[in-house]
Formats: C-alpha cells, sequence, structure tokens
C-alpha cells in the first residue's frame, strides 16, 4: 500500500492528487469504514518513510493542499519523468529536421534514456487507475524511443549491427506494425529482400487470421517499395518516416 501511495504521487509529479482519487488508487470500490482516517495514516507512515531516506530534509515532501496531496519532486527529479522528456525531446529534434547535429548524439542519448529500463513497470506493482493509466504512457513512450532508437540507427548505416535486436523486439510485439516495418527496412538494407518480404507475409498472415484486417497502407508501400528497389528505402531521413 505505501508502494502504491508513493507510485500515484511520483507519477502526478508537481500535480495535486485528490482524496478521493488517492482513495480508489489504494482500496479500490471496497475502502475501509473510516476511509479518511486511513488514508491520513497512510500518509504518515509515508512521510516517516521517505524523513528516513532523506535525514537531512528539513521538510517533507509529501505536501497537504485543501484537495489532497502533492510530492515535492523536481520536474525531472523522476528517472520516469527524465526519460519521458528526452524521448520527446529527440523527437521533436528529428521532426524539425535540426541542421547539423550528428546523430550518433541521438543515437547515445536514446540508448542512455531506455537503459533506464531495469524491469517491469513500478518493480511489477499493478496499482489503481492512476498507476495503470501511467504505466500505459511509459510503455508507449519506451516503444516510440525503440522506434527512434532503430529509425536512426537504420539510416546512420548501422541496419546490420540493431539486426538482433530488431528480431527479438518484432518477436515480443508480433502485431507492432512499426517494428515490423523497421526490421523489414533493416533486412532489406542488408541484402535480404527475400527475407524482408517473408516478414511482412507471416505478419500480414497473422492480422488476417487473428485479427480479419490488413496491414495499413503505410506498410503495404514498404512492402511494394521492396518488391520494386524502391530508392527511397536507402534514404537517410529519419524524420521523413516518423509520421
Amino acid at each position: 500500500m505505501q508502494q502504491t501511495l508513493l507510485t500515484s504521487l511520483l507519477v502526478s509529479g508537481s500535480s495535486v492528487v485528490t482524496v478521493e482519487s488517492l482513495i480508489l488508487e489504494l482500496w479500490g470500490t471496497t475502502p475501509p469504514s473510516k476511509v479518511e482516517n486511513a488514508l491520513q495514516a497512510q500518509i504518515s507512515r509515508l512521510r516517516r518513510n521517505l524523513a528516513r531516506i532523506e535525514p537531512g530534509r528539513t521538510a517533507s515532501r509529501v505536501v497537504t493542499s485543501v484537495s489532497g496531496y502533492r510530492l515535492g519532486i523536481e520536474p525531472l527529479g523522476c528517472d520516469a519523468h527524465l526519460f519521458v522528456h528526452t524521448v520527446d525531446k529527440v523527437r521533436s529534434r528529428l521532426e524539425a529536421g535540426t541542421p547539423g547535429r550528428d546523430p550518433q548524439d541521438d543515437i547515445r542519448e536514446l540508448r542512455q534514456a531506455i537503459g533506464q529500463w531495469r524491469g517491469p513497470i513500478f518493480g511489477g506493482l499493478a496499482g489503481g487507475p492512476l498507476c495503470q493509466t501511467a504505466a500505459v504512457g511509459y510503455l508507449e513512450s519506451r516503444n516510440t524511443a525503440l522506434a527512434l532508437l532503430y529509425e536512426l540507427e537504420i539510416c546512420s548505416g548501422g541496419f546490420a549491427r540493431v539486426l538482433p535486436e530488431l528480431t527479438t523486439l518484432h518477436l515480443q510485439y508480433p502485431n507492432h506494425e512499426q517494428f515490423c516495418t523497421l526490421l523489414m527496412r533493416a533486412l532489406y538494407r542488408t541484402g535480404r529482400q527475400i527475407d524482408a518480404l517473408n516478414v511482412y507475409r507471416k505478419f500480414r498472415h497473422n492480422l488476417v487470421d487473428n485479427l480479419g484486417i490488413e496491414p495499413s497502407p503505410a506498410l503495404q508501400r514498404i512492402e511494394r517499395a521492396i518488391l520494386t528497389h524502391d530508392p527511397l528505402l536507402q534514404a537517410n531521413r529519419p524524420a521523413a518516416v516518423l509520421v
């Protein structure tokens, strides 16, 4: 319960989390009697736990407001917030086409950010609506970071180097179209046209059989480009394929 409480405050950044939201997060739809007293007890316990971690800090990080509580922490003082900030910053630079920037700098920055993932989100803690929503958002940011990273690697000539990573990623997310696209392009650029087309056909077969849908027009265009050896597949312009 202490982990859930701390996580709920962390994912909310500097925003106040209402008493009602914290009650739902901690006890769901079956709160105990005198639930507000129980919440205050959990808050007091969290304050004591945090004080033991930071004995030199004079004021508690858990700040009380009229409607609830917030955690006094710098905007980028949490590794998850720093991760999302880094991914958004790199993506914005690529979309803006920042001139003169070495793509290897972005690659290093993304790899460093992705390296912050050391296990399941929140250590496997399920939590309530706040934690669950945040977990979905963090996973989306991670997938964006991976797509940006491999886009940059492919366009920088590192397609052979990242093939094992992309192959593993595609197996982990067999219905993720962008990862399929990246794997197809990396295979094509290493001279493995047939393997790239086989990846597409297996992906399409899986979609049609399991979901009853066809791949997107964008992925179908990649297949046609591979079939016709379209020169655009050799383009080193990552921002052009992020959409």
